[in-house]
């Protein structure tokens, strides 16, 4: 059976170009949003171009959710071997933390940090079955503590926590054929980024790409940007 490949808000922006990648590379595409209709018609589009894509609603900020994920897996597609954490939200721009309400740091954190924990938890055992699995957390520069300023404290925030969790993550699989990597896109174009930004999704998809299909002997709990290591 092909190798299944599950990315998380794939919908729109650099989650679709990745499924849409993943899936002309022959794998067997999970795409997840938090609308069920969402989630369908980015299938449906994969498969309209001649991919094998299921659609899965799910909530990021829901264990439950996550769990669900991991048994319809394991009764439908028999495996996992890729997990994109790319759903995430930017709720704070120029916002001091001084500032900041309860409602968007908790949105953020649950949304950035917490999703990927649930994910990790409920999918990694399956990976570790069969010794074999690549797990890209999408990150930001704005989650580097070398380079850390003012504002934006909840993405900031969670984009370092979720760097944490890759390296914490990439410790305890030492010895296995499991890896997780972080993943700075760049500025790119997307709803999230916006018209300025200096990178089309496409592009940035392909870097996510390179890092979740990296062979044995790739690099694991790294800071990737442009397919480089950068400083935590």
């Amino acid at each position: 059976m092909s190798a299944v490949a599950v990315v998380t808000g794939a919908n729109r922006g650099i989650g679709w170009h990745t499924a849409q990648q993943l899936a002309l590379l022959g794998y067997q595409v999970v795409l997840t949003a938090r609308s069920a209709a969402a989630a369908e018609r980015a299938a449906a589009q994969l498969r309209e171009q001649g991919g094998r894509a299921w659609p899965f609603e799910l909530d990021v900020r829901d264990s439950v959710g996550a769990a669900r994920l991991a048994a319809w897996l394991g009764n439908h597609l028999g495996r996992v071997d890729l997990l994109i954490n790319n759903a995430g939200v930017f709720l704070d721009d120029a916002v001091s933390l001084l500032d900041l309400d309860d409602a968007t740091l908790h949105t953020t954190l649950n949304t950035n940090l917490l999703g990927p924990i649930y994910l990790c938890r409920a999918l990694v055992p399956m990976m570790l079955a069969q010794n074999y699995g690549r797990i890209v957390n999408l990150s930001s520069g704005y989650g580097a503590l070398n380079d850390m300023g003012p504002n934006i404290a909840a993405y900031r925030i969670s984009k370092a926590g979720l760097n944490a969790l890759t390296a914490v993550l990439a410790a305890e699989l030492t010895g296995t054929n499991v890896k997780v990597n972080s993943v700075c896109p760049g500025w790119v174009r997307t709803d999230m980024g916006g018209p300025k930004a200096n990178r089309d999704p496409a592009e940035a998809a392909a870097d996510v790409v390179w890092a979740a299909t990296l062979d044995d002997d790739g690099p694991s709990g790294a800071f990737l940007r442009y397919r480089e290591r950068i400083p935590w």
